[in-house]
């Protein structure tokens, strides 16, 4: 029996140690997690770990941020012709190392964008590849350090919050320098700051988002080697698709098919967070006005007052902080929820900072009256997109009380023209797409 004990032991190290060296690390962090349980086995998921593994290796030929500084004495006439002078040094200088493979670093690891259905384990991935990539302590197999780490610097960061503070940078730099180009200084910001970037949750709904982002992102990545990896549930062909001068677009489009490796999961359909659902209802509907004095609706109203807790007339109002200086009001509010209407979180000219913010403030968030969101509703629900977006990255809980089931809360749109068309469904499917993250299952 001891014998026997002994051989299964030294048949089990040598196995280990395989796993170990044959594997990268997000493959190695991801086996850990079937093997205890966490997670189930995935053909998709294993073959976006390896993906993840590959990249992680190509880190180690990524080329040192350059140091010189775009920022100082911008206002100059000698400083705005420094600042060509060093964009079109580095721009021949991408151009040369494309052109001759002239990279002492070895080419420049390629970004990755993933799309695919939500609940499919695209942020997991990203999660896990975002984790790897750090300092090793010591070359113990236990901690996967037996893989090669890299020194470099990153962000993880949800878009919305992304782009929010590119605004925000953007604002700051103009009122220093009002006729300056910021997305130069931008670009060396960002790089200087992380030279990998992490993005969930990808998108593009705002116009003057989609004007910036080709700029930006040709800086980052073609003068500052900046890696972006990419979540998304649109591919890049419907990105922004209907928007307004959607193909002054389209050349960030191409640039991304160009220099990212594109993966679906499209074919992913098994949604892996409806067996981890947490348990308490979030949805509640009824299709008489929330006042009426009916059974139905005094059995909501009971159960979101439950939900708020027993302290919801006795808190005072409260204004959150917003960036540039904004705020939202919330009339009632606890210390861990807040109640709004429909009408005051989505009729109102709010966007992702407000409801970012809100998150951060409250870990539950209640709103009643929630209409049928149908052609009637197009700004509302894209404010409702986005609000969704911001509950789901900061794990708020969202409880919504409406005036039709769930599976009917994404309306049918009536026949417009094509363009009309396009313009309408891109909401409605934004809207199923987001409300599936927070109600899975329908």
């Amino acid at each position: 029996m001891k014998t026997n004990t002994m051989m299964n032991t030294m048949i089990a190290q040598p196995r280990v140690a395989r796993r170990c060296l044959s594997t990268g690390p997000v493959t190695a962090a991801y086996e850990l997690k079937v093997e205890a349980g966490e997670v189930r086995r995935d053909d998709a998921q294993v073959a976006l770990a390896a993906k993840f593994d590959a990249l992680h290796e190509s880190l180690t030929s990524l080329p040192p941020v350059r140091t010189d500084d775009l920022t100082k004495n911008s206002s100059t006439i000698s400083s705005a012709l420094l600042l060509i002078l060093s964009r079109s040094l580095a721009s021949a200088q991408s151009f040369f190392r494309k052109k001759f493979h002239l990279w002492s670093f070895g080419p420049p690891p390629r970004g990755i964008y993933i799309h695919g259905p939500v609940g499919v384990g695209k942020s997991f991935l990203m999660d896990l590849f975002y984790e790897s990539v750090t300092v090793p302590d010591n070359n113990s197999c236990r901690n996967n350090d037996s893989h090669k780490h890299t020194k470099i610097t990153k962000r993880r960061v949800h878009f919305h919050e992304f782009m929010l503070d590119v605004h925000h940078r953007i604002f700051a730099y103009k009122q220093e320098h009002p006729r300056g180009d910021a997305i130069p200084v931008i670009a060396q910001q960002l790089a200087q700051e992380a030279q990998l970037l992490c993005f969930d949750e990808f998108q593009v709904t705002d116009v003057a988002d989609a004007m910036i982002l080709k700029r930006l992102f040709s800086l980052l990545i073609s003068d500052w080697n900046v890696v972006v990896v990419a979540t998304s549930n649109r591919s890049p062909d419907a990105l922004y698709e209907g928007g307004i001068n959607r193909s002054l677009f389209l050349p960030f489009i191409d640039m991304l098919k160009d220099t990212f490796d594109i993966i679906s999961m499209e074919d992913s359909q098994k949604d892996y967070r409806l067996e981890s659902r947490a348990d308490g209802q979030s949805y509640f509907w009824s299709n008489k006005d929330m006042q009426g004095d009916n059974n139905i609706n005094n059995n909501i109203q009971a159960q979101l007052e439950e939900i708020f807790g027993s302290t919801a007339s006795k808190t005072e109002a409260e204004s959150i902080s917003v960036l540039f200086g904004r705020t939202v009001e919330v009339a009632r509010l606890n210390d861990q929820c807040a109640w709004f209407d429909f009408s005051e979180l989505c009729y109102q000219p709010l966007g992702a900072s407000d409801y970012i913010s809100l998150c951060r403030r409250f870990p539950v968030i209640i709103m009643e009256r929630v209409p049928q969101l149908d052609a009637n509703h197009l700004n509302e629900a894209r404010r409702f997109v986005t609000l969704i977006d911001a509950c789901y990255e900061s794990r708020t809980r969202l409880v919504l009380a409406a005036q039709v089931p769930l599976d009917e809360l994404v309306g049918f749109y009536p026949y417009f023209t094509d363009t009309a068309i396009k313009r309408h469904t891109m909401p409605r499917r934004s809207v199923y797409d987001q409300t599936k993250k927070i109600f899975p299952g329908i």
